[in-house]
């Protein structure tokens, strides 16, 4: 989306460290103002027309929800909801128009929700929504108000697209009719007659929007086509007048519907909630509530069977959910009291009560929603390019028509007939459109059918870096592994008799920390039910462990680096530690101030789904790099286990950072893999972010570039094919544009080119290119 929810600031910004547990990585909030200057350049793409696009009014928008103006510095940005507004010829119009207002600052167009966002002088909005109405569109602000409106002309759009076909069907029976009698060498009048009210049933609305276009200033289709239309009627080509314009009315209007198919996307999405739920009353039954109208705190019942309507928490009972809908995986999750559940998601065979935490407007589905409709936005590189080229192009076009027109006769004494009528089909070749359209109509296929495998990408650039990418480093701990090791050993360094008051230390120090490493301390001591000390002047020390004071006894809870740095190793501590992270486990050490007293052996246990991630991303030709806080031991056991090309252990954030940083000196694009909080430096200077077990995580959905919405790591695998299949359909609808557009260009110089073949040089071109965009949702 052109910047519509993304007011104040883009993503939020790293606001606090917290050194987490014995391992002590830190867990930082991402700071993407450090990230990337994500180029969504305003584009300035063109032609088509005032006025809904091939009719494409008729269908509207239902997922998009705009909020009002907000301040930008001392201006102001207003979304402004045009149902008109569908292709880049409405784009043009509208630019070219509030580009004369001086208190026009800027403007984004997000052409597939139809929303034009404008920043502008404070006071300069109803000078804006004159400019549009006088452009014969119908403004809607984004309001509440004015998106119930909006609603209101959706329904009334759609209707008017069931509107009868026969007035089509007749315009087109005259203009068959028209050429029959052209045939049979009927009376001039009559050939034109029948080829004249053929033209008013079905092109007025050409007319209408092509003087618009030329009032304006600007040269788009409809101004082209009725340019043409009226010059070969003048020529006296009154039947090919007639089926030029009924054709293009037809053309366009099936193009129409398949430009809605990618406009439509992500509407699937929205019909995974259902539009009530049963909700307890304080009399303590339940009765079914309209979903928009439950606020969090409500409980709800699902029956099996059912579409779990809201994010919430179970309170009552248990049963398997399949979250394929927003996760892509295949298998059902088991849920029980205490577990999360999400919008969207299938109950199976149980029955549960949940409490709702999150209103209809901000669940993990809406987010979901929200940023796929934002990545429709944003330009992609190819699409920046594509529409630069057009700026150029309908122009340069525009130029060598009137020199066919003109030059032959004038300078070699050509008939000017012949020439003339060369050049009126040049013109109907000129618009750019298909080249335009085929790349937003691609690049939101490939969004949504990502969506749909639960992989949420956040723009078309990353769609489209992501088939470059040549390494990926990735975090081990919730990525590589499970991310919940359990404590396997516990061996005494002091005095044996002391064994339990080790381990009440120890628990005591670790159940201070959510670190997965000191959790793990915590459980097996809880599990064996050892006593928790009350602790004092409790520290966090980033990428080493913890202290504290217990009983007056300052206590450190460590990795080797912090026992190290404490001037407490000794050669026979350090061929124990050597022994057990050769075994790929994880040593904590509990010291005082004199020397180490016992050790703590954690281990993770890797996913089968990594593995196999692995050995898919080596077979695309994409390197992979384990960077973890973990010491070097544990990581050279887990790489192997895994099959990483590289493994580095002992990495601090800044660590992280800095390979990363050295990868991408190479200049090929290099992703980062984490959970979106972690690991934020070395995923602010990735090209591409991933973050993993999105789902449900505010942080991890908005500051992700690439966001998978469970913990598969094979999901990247998945993600690069579909970068690869979209830069190709990419490339396939550039040379099918071009390519047809410059064989009829040919065509037509060499006198060999007529009006119905240049209608199938604009038109056609669009709809093939539109069809072939389509495929990624049909895949």
């Amino acid at each position: 989306m052109p910047e519509t929810d993304r007011i104040a600031a883009d993503r939020p910004q790293v606001n606090e460290n917290g050194a987490h547990g014995a391992c002590g990585e830190v867990d930082a909030r991402r700071d993407d103002d450090q990230h990337h200057d994500h180029d969504h350049a305003h584009g300035h793409v063109h032609d088509h027309a005032a006025g809904a696009c091939c009719t494409c009014a008729a269908f509207a928008p239902t997922s998009l929800r705009l909020p009002p103006s907000e301040a930008v510095g001392d201006d102001l940005r207003t979304a402004i909801r045009i149902l008109q507004m569908d292709c880049p010829t409405e784009e043009a119009l509208i630019r070219k128009k509030l580009g004369r207002t001086p208190a026009v600052r800027s403007m984004d167009f997000n052409l597939m929700q139809r929303v034009l966002t404008v920043v502008h002088a404070p006071g300069a909005l109803d000078t804006v929504l004159a400019a549009l109405r006088s452009l014969d569109f119908t403004p809607e602000l984004a309001s509440a108000a004015g998106n119930a409106n909006a609603n209101a002309a959706s329904q009334a759009a759609i209707s008017a697209a069931g509107k009868p076909w026969w007035p089509l069907i007749f315009a087109g029976v005259v203009a068959a009719t028209s050429e029959v009698a052209s045939w049979l060498v009927a009376p001039t009048w009559v050939v034109a007659s029948l080829a004249i009210v053929a033209i008013a049933s079905c092109g007025i609305t050409t007319y209408r929007k092509g003087w618009l276009a030329l009032r304006n200033g600007n040269l788009n289709i409809n101004a082209l086509m009725s340019i043409a239309v009226t010059g070969a009627a003048l020529l006296g080509q009154w039947p090919e007048a007639a089926m030029v314009m009924v054709l293009f009315t037809i053309a366009e209007l099936i193009e129409a519907r398949s430009l809605e198919r990618a406009r439509n996307a992500i509407e699937g999405l929205l019909r995974l909630t259902p539009d009530e739920a049963s909700v307890r009353q304080p009399d303590g039954a339940w009765q079914l509530v309209r979903v928009d109208t439950i606020a969090p705190g409500a409980l709800v019942r699902v029956k099996p069977g059912e579409r779990i309507a809201l994010d919430g928490a179970i309170v009552a009972g248990r049963s398997s959910v399949d979250q394929a809908p927003i996760t892509g995986e295949s298998l059902p999750v088991d849920k029980t009291t205490g577990d999360a559940v999400f919008a969207g998601t299938i109950n199976q065979a149980g029955s549960f009560d949940y409490r709702v935490t999150a209103a209809a407007g901000n669940t993990t589905l809406a987010r979901i929603i929200h940023a796929v409709e934002e990545a429709q936005g944003t330009k992609a590189p190819t699409q920046r390019f594509v529409d630069e080229f057009a700026r150029a192009y309908t122009p340069i076009v525009f130029a060598i028509a009137l020199a066919v027109a003109l030059v032959p006769p004038l300078v070699f004494g050509e008939a000017w007939h012949e020439w003339v009528y060369k050049a009126l089909v040049l013109l109907v070749i000129a618009c750019p459109c298909a080249l335009v359209i085929s790349t937003p109509v691609t690049i939101v296929s490939g969004l949504a059918a990502a969506a749909r495998k639960g992989i949420l990408i956040k723009g078309g650039v990353y769609l489209e870096q992501g088939r470059k990418l040549r390494w990926l480093a990735l975090d081990k701990t919730g990525t590589i592994t499970h991310g919940k090791p359990v404590q396997t050993e516990f061996k005494i360094v002091g005095d044996e008799a002391d064994a339990l008051r080790y381990r009440s230390l120890a628990a005591s120090l670790a159940g201070r920390s959510d670190h997965p490493v000191s959790v793990a301390i915590a459980a097996a001591a809880n599990d064996d039910g050892v006593e928790h000390l009350h602790v004092v002047g409790f520290e966090a020390i980033a990428g080493r462990g913890v202290r504290g004071d217990i009983d007056g006894i300052a206590y450190w809870l460590g990795n080797h680096r912090l026992i190290e740095e404490l001037g407490r190793c000794s050669p026979q501590l350090e061929a124990r530690l050597d022994a057990l992270e050769q075994q790929g486990k994880t040593v904590v050490m509990l010291a005082d101030a004199q020397r180490v007293l016992a050790l703590f052996a954690v281990a993770d246990t890797v996913k089968e789904t990594s593995r196999a991630a692995v050995a898919e991303l080596r077979r695309l030709g994409v390197g992979t790099a384990m960077l973890t806080g973990d010491n070097r031991h544990t990581a050279d056991a887990i790489a192997r286990q895994v099959g990483v090309d590289e493994a580095r252990g002992d990495q601090l954030p800044k660590d992280k950072l800095d390979a990363v940083a050295q990868w991408s000196a190479d200049g090929a694009p290099v992703g980062m893999v984490g959970d979106g909080i972690n690991d934020a430096p070395a995923l602010a200077r990735a090209d591409i972010g991933f973050a993993m077990g999105a789902m449900g995580t505010d942080t991890a959905i908005e500051t992700a570039d690439v966001a998978l919405m469970d913990d598969d790591l094979r999901k990247i695998p998945t993600f690069i094919r579909l970068s690869k299949a979209t830069h190709a359909v990419l490339v396939q609808n550039i040379a099918l544009a071009l390519g047809i557009k410059s064989v009829f260009l040919v065509l037509t110089l060499m006198g060999l080119g007529t009006m119905w073949m240049a209608v199938f040089a604009d038109v056609g071109a669009s709809l093939l290119v539109v069809g072939n965009g389509l495929r990624s949702l049909r895949k």
